[in-house]
């Protein structure tokens, strides 16, 4: 897969576009369209109920809660057993469609379905928007960090906490 800089979508110079001004119609449906062919390509199954997790997930560069999402899920005609949403998000999760963001017991889409990249999250304390930012030398510092105690670092899950620019702007 291209990374995300060099797929063709007009005003995506920037790794992330959470916190940037874009056409977020392209944007979402450039990563549902990448998460399709991943999916095809590992013979996995989208089902209607993954792709519309997928899709609201990908509505707003925001995190959103399981129940959350189920909700909106239930209103669609999906279902409102908990076990539905989680279900969905769990498999999304899996299979790199999808972060947990643990700080916020929520889940954002991957920005970079199908790359292998080490994000950072950068969350908004006063909107919840969050941006993946690359965190390859973070999470080699990391790995440098256990080896140096005998630890070898299979996962990990970097979050930073902040102001975002439009939200940075109205507190000034």
């Amino acid at each position: 897969m291209p990374d995300h800089a060099d797929h063709g979508c007009p005003g995506c110079e920037s790794p992330d576009l959470a916190f940037a001004r874009h056409d977020h119609a392209h944007c979402s449906a450039d990563a549902l369209s990448r998460a399709e062919a991943l999916a095809a390509e590992r013979g996995l199954r989208l089902t209607p109920v993954r792709r519309r997790v997928l899709e609201i997930l990908l509505e707003e560069h925001r995190a959103m809660g399981a129940y959350d999402v189920l909700n909106r899920l239930a209103a669609e005609g999906f279902g409102n057993q908990p076990p539905v949403a989680y279900r969905a998000l769990d498999f999304l999760e899996e299979q790199g469609l999808a972060h947990r963001i643990r700080r916020l017991n929520a889940f954002t889409a991957c920005v970079h379905p199908g790359e292998a990249h080490a994000p950072a999250f950068l969350i908004c304390r006063a909107c919840n928007r969050v941006a993946e930012a690359p965190a390859e030398g973070l999470r080699a510092a990391l790995d440098q960090a256990g080896a140096a105690l005998g630890f070898a670092v299979e996962g990990s899950s970097i979050e930073a906490v902040g102001l975002c620019p439009q939200c940075a702007g109205a507190a000034a």
